[in-house]
């Protein structure tokens, strides 16, 4: 893989941040691995009662995505997410059972669609969410990005919009190899 990619699917920056390794991705021939962050897990004890049934479906949509990627589906679990977050973060809808089932049948992963309420995928949840905070923590969120020769990942990078193609790849071009020195830590804007 030339890219790892951890997310939580109910997170709206972590949506953006991966529309612009898809077009990445696209651009220069990457493969993705698309595994699991868990905003749930980061914030066990924490949630408010109006997000329980979001990250309730979040939980479920990461099951599927580490059966997924446990068959070396890599390519199915980025068609799921990107039917899940046309669902929901394009139509301005929050992730809910009924949107990710849609994205299951959208994404032709309906004899995958067990592993949603198969909790034994919940270990592999467990296990991926902690080797990305491992890897960028602590003090992160949603998404983690992992490259291979780079000792660390990174939190982000936090997009505020898609970019088009040729900003996507300055991005890259210019993230990469800061991922790969030891003594980079971090570049952050206050979010306005």
């Amino acid at each position: 893989m030339d890219a790892t990619f951890f997310f939580d699917p109910a997170c709206p920056w972590t949506w953006r941040t991966s529309r612009w390794l898809v077009a990445v991705a696209e651009a220069r021939g990457l493969d993705i691995e698309w595994r699991a962050f868990s905003l749930a897990i980061l914030n066990e004890g924490r949630i408010a009662p109006e997000y329980a049934d979001a990250m309730t479906a979040s939980g479920r949509a990461l099951r599927l995505v580490e059966a997924l990627r446990a068959e070396g589906r890599h390519d199915d679990a980025g068609r799921f997410y990107t039917e899940l977050g046309t669902r929901t973060h394009d139509a301005g809808n929050p992730i809910s059972d009924k949107i990710v089932a849609a994205a299951v049948e959208a994404a032709g992963l309906a004899e995958a669609a067990p592993a949603l309420d198969d909790e034994r995928w919940d270990r592999a949840v467990h296990e991926s969410h902690a080797l990305s905070y491992a890897s960028a923590g602590p003090d992160i969120g949603s998404p983690v990005l992992m490259v291979p020769g780079a000792e660390r990942g990174i939190h982000g990078p936090i997009v505020t919009e898609v970019p088009g193609t040729d900003d996507a790849l300055t991005i890259w071009d210019s993230l990469l190899p800061l991922l790969r020195l030891t003594t980079f830590h971090e570049v952050k804007r206050g979010r306005r």
